[in-house]
C-alpha cells in the first residue's frame, strides 16, 4: 500500500525522476520516511520533472532542496512557480547560520576576560553612584531645606511598613523550624536549656539580619530596579534631568536613606518574631516556660549581639538599595533589558548580602567581641 501510494507522488525511469501530485506537508506526511529513502538513492546527474506536481509548499521544496544536496540539478523541468518556491528556499539557507565552531582555550579567556571587563563596569558605576550620593548629602547638610521628606516617607512605607507581615510569616515559620531541629538533639543529650542560646544566638545575630536582607532583596529591592528601570524606558529620567532635576537626589537618595533606616527595625521586628516561633516549638518539644525563656535569653546573648544585627540591617539595606538603583539606571529602553537587569540586581544584592555577612563575622571575631 505504501509503495503504491508512493509511486504517486515519485516515479524513476530511463528519462529521469518523474514528480507528481501534492507535494506539501500534508500530501508526503503519510509516506515522507520511505520517501526520504528513494530520494537519497537518486544519483546527482538525474534529470528532473516536476510538470506533474500539482501544489507545492515550503516543506516540499525545502525536501526537494535537501535532496539535490543544496544546489539545482543540471536538467530541471518545472514552471516559474515552483522555480519561485525552491528559489526561496535556496536563499534562506544561504543565509542560514553557520554551524557553531568548537570551543577552544581562546575563548575560555575570552569569556574570563569578558566578565571580568562587565564586573568592572559595574564597579565603577556603583563607585561613582556611591560619589554622587555624598556630593548629594554634603549639598543637603548645607540646604537642610532641600530634603526630599515626602519621598523618603514615601518609601519607609512602601520597605518597611508593607513588608513587616511576609517578614513575620517567615520569621515565625524559620523559628518554628530552627527550635523543632534543635530540640530532636538536645533532647538526645539533656541539654534542653541550650536551646535558648540557640535560638538567641542564630536569629539575633545572623538568621535576623540575613533572613530579612534575602526578603528585603527579593521584594524590595526589584520593585526599585523595576520603578527605575520603568522610569528609563519611558524616558522619564530624561525628562528630569532636561528640568534640571538631579535623578540621585529625587529618585537614589530617597531609596537609600528609607531602606536604610527601615532594614533595622525590620531586624529587630522579624527577630522578635522568629524567637517567639521558636518559644512557642520550644515549650511544644521541651517545655519550656515563656518566663524562663525571657528570662534566660539575656544571659545567653549579651546585648552587643543586638547591636551587631542592627548594624547588618543597616549596612545590609543601605547596600540593597544601592545595588538596586545602580542596576535600575543602567536599563536601556527595551523591555528585556528591564528583566536581564531586576533578575541581576536581586542576584547581586544577595550575593553581596552573604559576603558582606561574611566580613562582619570575620570583622567580629578578630575584635574579640562576645560570641
Amino acid at each position: 500500500m505504501a509503495g503504491r501510494v508512493l509511486d504517486e507522488v515519485f516515479a524513476a525511469g530511463a528519462e529521469g525522476i518523474r514528480l507528481a501530485g501534492d507535494w506539501t506537508l500534508r500530501g508526503l506526511d503519510a509516506h515522507l520516511p520511505a520517501l526520504r529513502v528513494a530520494l537519497a538513492t537518486v544519483p546527482g546527474d538525474a534529470r528532473w520533472s516536476l510538470r506533474a506536481v500539482r501544489r507545492m509548499d515550503s516543506f516540499g521544496a525545502l525536501l526537494l532542496w535537501q535532496a539535490w544536496g543544496e544546489r539545482w540539478p543540471v536538467a530541471l523541468e518545472a514552471d516559474e512557480a515552483q522555480r519561485a518556491i525552491i528559489g526561496r528556499i535556496e536563499r534562506s539557507a544561504a543565509h542560514a547560520l553557520p554551524p557553531p565552531a568548537h570551543p577552544s582555550a581562546l575563548d575560555g579567556v575570552a569569556l574570563l576576560g569578558a566578565g571580568l571587563l562587565a564586573f568592572a563596569g559595574h564597579l565603577a558605576g556603583f563607585v561613582a553612584l556611591l560619589g554622587r550620593l555624598v556630593l548629594d548629602l554634603g549639598y543637603l547638610l548645607h540646604h537642610p531645606r532641600d530634603w526630599p521628606l515626602l519621598e523618603i516617607s514615601a518609601n519607609l512605607y512602601k520597605v518597611g511598613v508593607r513588608a513587616m507581615p511576609v517578614s513575620a510569616l517567615v520569621g515565625f515559620l524559620i523559628g518554628v523550624v530552627l527550635s523543632y531541629l534543635s530540640a530532636l538533639q538536645l533532647r538526645t543529650f539533656g541539654a534542653d536549656a541550650f536551646i535558648v542560646n540557640i535560638l538567641g544566638m542564630g536569629i539575633i545575630r545572623e538568621l535576623g539580619p540575613v533572613l530579612v536582607s534575602v526578603l528585603v532583596a527579593g521584594r524590595s529591592g526589584s520593585a526599585m530596579t523595576a520603578q527605575l528601570g520603568v522610569m528609563r524606558v519611558t524616558e522619564e529620567v530624561n525628562a528630569l534631568a532636561a528640568m534640571g532635576v538631579s535623578r540621585s537626589l529625587r529618585l537614589v537618595l530617597p531609596k537609600v536613606v528609607a531602606l536604610t533606616l527601615a532594614m533595622p527595625l525590620l531586624v529587630l521586628w522579624t527577630s522578635a518574631i522568629a524567637l517567639f516561633g521558636g518559644w512557642l516549638s520550644a515549650w511544644v518539644e521541651l517545655d519550656i516556660g515563656l518566663h524562663f525563656f525571657l528570662q534566660a535569653l539575656p544571659d545567653a546573648v549579651p546585648v552587643a549581639n543586638l547591636y551587631i544585627g542592627l548594624a547588618k540591617g543597616a549596612v545590609f539595606g543601605f547596600l540593597i538599595a544601592l545595588v538596586a538603583c545602580h542596576f535600575g539606571l543602567r536599563v536601556q529602553p527595551d523591555t528585556e533589558s528591564l528583566s536581564t537587569h531586576t533578575t541581576a540586581s536581586v542576584v547581586a544584592a544577595i550575593t553581596v548580602v552573604i559576603l558582606v555577612d561574611a566580613v562582619f563575622a570575620i570583622a567580629t571575631r578578630s575584635i574579640g567581641l562576645p560570641l
